[in-house]
Formats: structure tokens, C-alpha cells, sequence
């Protein structure tokens, strides 16, 4: 197992802790709101901050696996050519976007350093930080796809991604 497969599962045992800790945060926060009158005060607002996190940086863990949503059923019934541009300009749109968020989000993050969350005082640059490696994550997906593509390495089966459908 490589170094980059152990940093990938170890991210993934990262995402599952989180999402438990999550989950035992708000629903003890429930149990003790209605069942005692009383609740853990940092709850909500670290509850927040995992899901966004969660969110951002599992969404970069499907970019790599090809996951996230796309039109595999149009572009399937192009040749090869079509295939292959479609896959550049769509690949090369969202980098773009990719490095437009990153930039932006750096920015944010500098801003946010001096402002702190209300509850725990993290501050939000801290927090906002997830944009940014998520954004910087899949730039560099995005980038060593669009490398393969041009330079031909990337082979003809994998110029559609099909991540199954909903039935299977």
C-alpha cells in the first residue's frame, strides 16, 4: 500500500470519527435538551463546523473516485474524440473553478483569523480552512487528470466516469 493510499484512508477513518462525534454530539444534546432541560453549551456550533467539514473534504475524497455527478449518459455516445474533449473542457471549467475558490478562500481565511466563532472562540479562519485544502485537493485531482488526458496516458475507458446508478 502506497504512501498516498495510507494518507487516503487515513483521511477516511478522519471523516468517520468526525461524523461520530458529530452525531453523539447532537443527539446528546437532544437527549439532555428534552429529556433534563439543560444541554451541552459548544454542541451546535462544533456540530456546524464538523459538517462542513465533513462535506468539503468527503466531497474531495469522491472527486478522486470520479463520483460526483456528470453527464456519463450523453457523453458516453460520443467517439472517442468527443469523449476526450468533452472530459478536457469539463475537467479544465472546474479547475478553473477550483483555483477561483482557492484563491477566494485564502483571502476569507486571512479575514477570518481575527474574527472568532462565539461559543468555543476557534477562529474562522480555522474553520474555513476546509474550503481551502478541499479546493487545493481537487485542483491537483483535476490537474494530474488534465496532464493524463493530454498527454495520452489517460486510456479511452476512462474518459466517461460511471459511478453506477441509483438501482444497483
Amino acid at each position: 500500500m502506497g504512501a498516498l493510499n495510507r494518507l487516503i484512508h487515513f483521511v477516511e477513518w478522519i471523516l468517520v470519527g468526525m461524523f461520530g462525534v458529530m452525531a453523539i454530539l447532537v443527539f446528546g444534546n437532544v437527549v439532555l435538551r428534552y429529556g433534563f432541560n439543560s444541554g451541552i453549551v459548544f454542541s451546535e456550533e462544533v456540530a456546524r463546523f464538523m459538517f462542513m467539514w465533513l462535506t468539503l473534504i468527503g466531497a474531495l475524497m469522491v472527486m478522486k473516485d470520479h463520483g460526483h455527478l456528470g453527464m456519463s449518459s450523453v457523453v458516453s455516445h460520443f467517439g472517442e474524440a468527443g469523449q476526450r474533449i468533452c472530459r478536457f473542457l469539463a475537467d479544465l471549467m472546474t479547475l478553473i473553478c477550483c483555483l477561483l475558490l482557492a484563491h477566494g478562500t485564502w483571502k476569507q481565511m486571512i479575514i477570518g483569523m481575527d474574527d472568532h466563532a462565539p461559543v468555543t472562540g476557534i477562529p474562522m479562519g480555522i474553520v474555513q480552512s476546509a474550503l481551502l485544502i478541499s479546493s487545493v485537493g481537487m485542483s491537483f485531482v483535476l490537474g494530474y487528470g488534465l496532464w493524463r488526458l493530454v498527454t495520452r496516458r489517460m486510456k479511452a475507458d476512462e474518459l466517461v466516469p460511471f459511478s453506477g446508478s441509483v438501482g444497483e
